[in-house]
């Protein structure tokens, strides 16, 4: 062998030993990397940037706003996505003073509910039923007609009979930002399950497209034709305010924004000291009022007065105008949060008008089913334009009305009091099948009369006559002697069940300026003991 070939050969020898150890060192770089990938996560970085990144469209797609949601999205780290959800889900936390936030537990809550009982082929989240019950909570009332079928049409509606797709009608009393006596309707025209809002009373209309079924009273009389219908023609002469095409799309529209939290000022005073609010408090009344709904709920009432001389007018669209932002909150006496409201009020009046209006008074009604118990209630007032507030907390005692006790509700004074009407369903200050509007400060003016309203709980019947054993006396006294005495005939007045109805208005075109107290006599007959009440309350009349 050449001395040439030998160091050839030694050289290739060579080459393969410092490739088979540069090989060797590689392996082991792959083996053992010379960095701690633990610490980057990187799949799991994206996989939480997903749950964060679908955070506004699906938790909470419903009620983020679009400012809170613009933002999120100008949001870079995930710390502060976090923060802005803790803050988020805490600007609407009822009771801040307790470790659990109650609306978000009963938000998810509902979204559980919509995912049960509105899923037909997509998520019950993402359905019109879903999206309203999550946004707005459980309604008031439903009306369910799952199978459709022949229908009598309300006169509201155009009258006439027709068949339809299954519908539901949803029944809210108040809907913040959207109105009161709010009905949305919900139709399945393709018999799947997935409702969808109805933009008007004909979509439920199986027959709209079959000629001549299904035609309204107008149609029939030749006045309109189905075409009208989507133009809201042929309601002319039967429609509520709240069935005009225009109302309806005003409400659809409403509904599809996010429910605001409009006074989270207003709640941070709540339950405060009231001396710390300002130097010129409002100065407003708060009474609170018992109805019974069953033996272990009542109806109770929170009934806000301001008088309009303590607000400020300012002049709106030609129109003198004052508002007042109202917040009440319920606390049981554990400390959780029962109930909370909020709302508005607003007085009006045109310039010439504006000293007769400053003489009336501002009112709001909020009721709130609750359980008997202790409670207390926090309720702010703030005046608008010039920023006054007041405060006032109230504690109370929510009565337990037996089932074979004769008892009653709370005696209200009324500046008002009538029967109700289609208007009035879902609106405020409604109570049975009255609309009763307290006089909270109870002060009438000489001529005004004196509304008195009272529910009457398990009297008995006379199984002879089959009206009630009860006799009532209506009696009037002034600085302690009476003046005035009057039978409860039982003409006009509702008898639902175990519930007697006593409604009446007293005149005082008569009556002398003074101070006055109504007592109302109660007495069962056909019981012996603990067979007589005598509620009673005071007013006043001025000149």
């Amino acid at each position: 062998m050449s001395k040439k070939t030998l160091i050839r050969n030694v050289a290739l020898t060579t080459s393969i030993i410092i490739t088979s150890v540069s090989i060797g060192f590689a392996q082991k770089d792959k083996e053992k990397p010379s960095e701690d990938i633990s610490t980057k996560a990187r799949k799991q970085k994206k996989e939480i940037d997903k749950i964060y990144q679908k955070w506004t469209s699906e938790d909470v797609p419903y009620i983020v706003t679009g400012d809170e949601k613009k933002a999120y999205k100008a949001l870079k780290t995930d710390d502060e996505r976090e923060r802005f959800i803790e803050n988020f889900w805490g600007r609407r936390d009822p009771n801040p003073d307790t470790e659990e936030n109650e609306y978000r537990e009963e938000y998810y809550e509902r979204i559980a509910y919509a995912n049960e009982h509105y899923a037909s082929g997509i998520p019950g989240w993402k359905t019109d039923r879903g999206r309203i019950y999550i946004a707005y909570g459980k309604p008031d009332g439903v009306e369910s007609h799952p199978s459709g079928g022949s229908y009598d049409r309300p006169s509201y509606e155009g009258g006439g009979s027709t068949t339809t797709y299954p519908f539901e009608t949803w029944f809210y009393r108040h809907l913040d930002g959207v109105g009161d006596g709010i009905e949305i309707e919900f139709v399945d025209p393709t018999g799947t399950g997935e409702y969808r809002i109805a933009r008007n009373a004909y979509e439920k209309d199986a027959l709209a497209n079959v000629p001549g079924g299904g035609l309204t009273t107008a149609e029939q009389l030749g006045i309109s034709s189905k075409g009208d219908r989507q133009l809201g023609a042929g309601q002319t002469y039967y429609g509520r305010e709240q069935d005009n095409p225009f109302r309806r799309l005003e409400i659809i529209t409403a509904l599809q924004r996010p429910p605001q939290v409009k006074f989270s000022d207003l709640q941070g005073l709540a339950g405060g000291d009231s001396g710390t609010i300002d130097n010129n408090p409002l100065a407003f009344d708060l009474q609170v009022d018992f109805f019974r709904q069953s033996e272990d709920r009542v109806v109770t009432a929170f009934t806000v007065q301001a008088n309009n001389k303590e607000l400020t007018f300012e002049p709106v669209g030609g129109v003198e105008t004052a508002r007042l932002n109202v917040f009440g909150r319920v606390m049981a006496v554990s400390g959780k949060r029962s109930g909370i409201f909020e709302d508005s009020i607003v007085a009006s009046s045109t310039a010439q008008e504006l000293a007769e209006t400053r003489d009336r008074k501002s009112i709001y009604q909020k009721a709130i089913a609750l359980t008997p118990g202790t409670y207390k209630v926090d309720v702010v007032v703030r005046d608008v334009v010039s920023g006054n507030k007041g405060i006032r907390s109230l504690g109370f005692t929510v009565p337990k009305f037996e089932e074979s006790k004769l008892s009653t509700s709370t005696l209200i004074l009324a500046s008002m009091l009538r029967s109700t009407t289609e208007r009035d369903i879902g609106g405020s200050f409604v109570i049975g099948d009255a609309k009763v509007i307290p006089n909270v400060s109870g002060v009438y003016k000489k001529g005004q009369e004196v509304g008195i309203y009272m529910q009457v709980y398990n009297a008995g019947i006379d199984q002879t006559t089959l009206r009630p054993a009860v006799e009532v006396e209506y009696i009037l006294m002034k600085s302690g002697k009476e003046i005035l005495r009057q039978p409860e005939t039982w003409e006009g007045l509702s008898d639902s069940g175990q519930r007697l109805t006593l409604a009446r208005m007293i005149p005082t075109a008569q009556m002398a300026p003074g101070d006055y107290e109504i007592k109302i006599r109660i007495k069962d007959k056909t019981k012996t003991t603990n067979n007589m009440l005598e509620p009673t309350a005071k007013f006043t009349v001025t000149q």
